[in-house]
């Protein structure tokens, strides 16, 4: 680490918790974000502020008006480019030390398996099932921690899923895959714009801890937030053996 990089991360440093070798792991971690949005964009400044040394950020998607209420990654002047691209931007005026790798893609199938089987942690900052299911496939087949966050109206979610212990579920034990379940979207719902902050920037702090290795992460609970009254709920997770995904563990 150079005296360049002890000064930026000095405020980590000081933190007995952290350190410089805590630091360090920060600056050799690869983390994979799926989804440049409303998560994402809290999720990835954070990340990319404190120093991750290489981030993939994967989303096809463009920047729309009505996104920029709350995906604080982009700005009016980028209103048609691609929301990797515009990220891409935004993370190197934060922090250009750090890799980002911006896939302007859904990722899919083999082409996920091999972003998710290179990464030290994934973050789910997307907005349907059918992704999380594919992206909690993948890291179950891989071994990679999930950080899986989501946020509707005025209600926020949040919980890691990391199957590298042998105790902990999936994200299909807590959603199976076989239960059908009503995809809402916050274009037809709406969403509160700090909510997704909130949530976004506890999926970064606890992709940080993963990667130091630091703390007790959400590994087994799941976090629910009523952003109206500002209550949180915690409800314990246990692992389904009868899991489809996670059962050959």
């Amino acid at each position: 680490m150079n005296d360049h990089q002890l000064l930026r991360y000095s405020r980590h440093i000081l933190l007995d918790e952290i350190g410089i070798e805590g630091q360090a792991k920060i600056l050799a971690g690869h983390v994979l974000v799926i989804g440049a949005g409303g998560l994402g964009s809290p999720a990835a400044y954070y990340l990319a502020s404190a120093g991750v040394g290489t981030m993939t950020l994967v989303d096809h998607d463009t920047v729309d008006l009505s996104n920029l209420q709350r995906q604080i990654l982009h700005t009016t002047d980028r209103i048609g480019q691609l929301k990797a691209h515009s990220a891409q931007q935004a993370l190197r005026q934060i922090n250009p030390e750090v890799h980002v790798i911006a896939l302007a893609e859904k990722a899919k199938n083999e082409r996920l398996h091999a972003l998710v089987a290179h990464a030290d942690v994934v973050l789910d900052c997307s907005d349907n099932f059918a992704t999380r299911h594919a992206v909690n496939r993948a890291c179950v087949m891989h071994g990679v921690p999930l950080v899986s966050g989501a946020a509707l109206k005025l209600d926020g979610q949040i919980s890691v899923f990391d199957t590298r212990d042998a105790t902990s579920p999936c994200y299909a034990c807590l959603f199976p895959e076989d239960q059908h379940f009503e995809e809402v979207l916050c274009s037809s719902m709406g969403v509160f714009s700090p909510l997704v902050g909130i949530i976004g920037a506890m999926q970064a702090a606890e992709a940080l801890k993963l990667l130091m290795k630091v703390g007790v992460s959400l590994t087994g609970r799941l976090q629910l937030l009523n952003a109206l009254t500002m209550e949180w709920s915690s409800i314990k997770i246990a692992r389904n053996t009868a899991c489809a995904i996670c059962h050959h563990r």
